[in-house]
């Protein structure tokens, strides 16, 4: 009988990628990477993963590489943890007859001005926004809204180029980096601005149609939006939860989701909640580390028994309440050293300390989420102690960064 297999489309190095391939070998599936460029994920090697290179921008290359493998391997799914490539997974999915998201679907989904549009005539609270081509038509959509203003390109993903513009400076001067040549587009320039709408941060975690959770997070300082904390469950009452869950669910009519994972940012506004964005995919680690400590559910486990056409099961085992700390550097500059996550890891409660580089790496913040440089994980049964547990763990963390020569240094 023909080994069965799970062929991943890209990767991820934030941490999900890994999680895809171990939840896939749990399930005895053998796990296989299709990637431009396999060296960019280190987990392949070290797990020992099958990789292969092709081009995951050309749907035909695709199709000939997965062809040649069905000839081997008994293809049980394919999926990715990288929405990038989501709508040509889609694609893919349907050609071969196999589980898989509507790739119109997804495409609309990613185009964030189109999301807007589709949000818009559903009726579904979002904050007032308008599209621009040129840094003229950014300063005349800001001058409309009125700042502050949320300036991002139209298509992108994982925060790359958003950022808070609180005056007519940090307009031009964003709106200059988008155009000027340092921002890597996808697509052709279309710059998205938007009303910035304040308030706490809420995420819905979706299976399918089903409402998983909602999970509160916290941002860095200004101008750009880097987690700082993430807590799942939120602290609502029930009339908070259940208006978030309908706006979720409506959000997935209008766009025509609804298959997989999908997460949808909110801000709790004085008009109630207003959608931030759709993502049609799993929020990023370390929410599916906190919703397995939280109710000992394997999201990534789940979405995969999808994609393969098994049973899913998004039953809680248990309540508990689970935070991460992201650890993010205060300065750009060479990481001298860092110290302190053995004690960290042994405080009790805490279920992973994980940094992410070591000493003498040079650190460029981007003001996105690769500015991390590790997290913290805790657990416990109440909102309370968890953050208790979680800040004795972070205050035992240091580290020392020596800034970079500045010119004539």
């Amino acid at each position: 009988m023909a080994r069965r297999v799970l062929i991943l489309i890209e990767g991820n190095d934030n941490g999900t990628g890994l999680l895809y391939i171990k939840a896939a070998k749990n399930l005895g599936l053998h796990p296989i990477t299709l990637s431009s460029d396999p060296g960019q994920y280190d987990y392949l090697e070290t797990e020992g993963v099958e990789a292969i290179r092709v081009d995951t921008d050309n749907l035909d290359a695709l199709i000939r590489e997965c062809s040649r493998l069905r000839a081997t391997y008994d293809i049980g799914g394919i999926t990715s943890a990288k929405e990038a490539v989501y709508a040509t997974l889609g694609k893919l999915c349907r050609h071969f007859d196999l589980p898989g998201p509507n790739p119109a679907s997804i495409e609309q989904c990613c185009d964030k001005f189109t999301q807007r549009e589709l949000l818009a005539e559903a009726g579904i609270p979002s904050p007032a926004y308008r599209l621009a081509a040129n840094a003229t038509e950014v300063e005349g959509a800001a001058a409309e809204i009125g700042l502050p203003v949320i300036v991002k390109p139209a298509v992108g993903n994982g925060s790359y180029g958003v950022r808070l513009c609180r005056s007519a400076d940090e307009l031009a001067e964003h709106t200059t980096y988008l155009l000027g040549g340092k921002h890597i587009w996808r697509s052709s320039p279309r710059i998205l601005v938007e009303e910035f709408v304040q308030g706490p941060y809420y995420c819905a975690a979706i299976m399918g149609n089903e409402v998983f959770q909602i999970i509160a997070a916290e941002f860095g300082p200004p101008p750009h939006f880097v987690f700082r904390e993430v807590t799942y469950p939120a602290v609502l009452n029930e009339d908070e939860y259940e208006r978030i869950a309908v706006i979720s669910l409506n959000c997935l009519r209008a766009l025509d989701l609804g298959w997989g994972p999908t997460n949808i940012e909110f801000r709790w506004t004085k008009r109630g909640p207003v959608v931030i964005e759709v993502n049609p995919r799993l929020g990023g680690t370390p929410g599916p580390q906190l919703a397995q400590l939280a109710y000992g559910v394997d999201l990534i486990k789940e979405h995969i028994k999808l994609v393969i056409g098994d049973e899913w099961d998004l039953r809680k085992r248990h309540s508990w309440v689970a935070a991460a700390r992201h650890l993010v550097p205060e300065r750009d500059g060479t990481l001298d050293w860092t110290d302190g996550e053995d004690q960290a890891a042994a405080v009790p409660g805490v279920a992973e300390v994980k940094l992410n580089i070591k000493a003498k790496t040079p650190i460029d913040r981007k003001g996105d989420y690769r500015d991390w440089i590790g997290h913290i994980i805790a657990a416990s049964p109440n909102h309370a102690e968890t953050q208790a547990i979680l800040q004795r763990a972070v205050d035992l963390i240091s580290w020392s960064i020596t800034p970079f020569p500045t010119a004539g240094e």
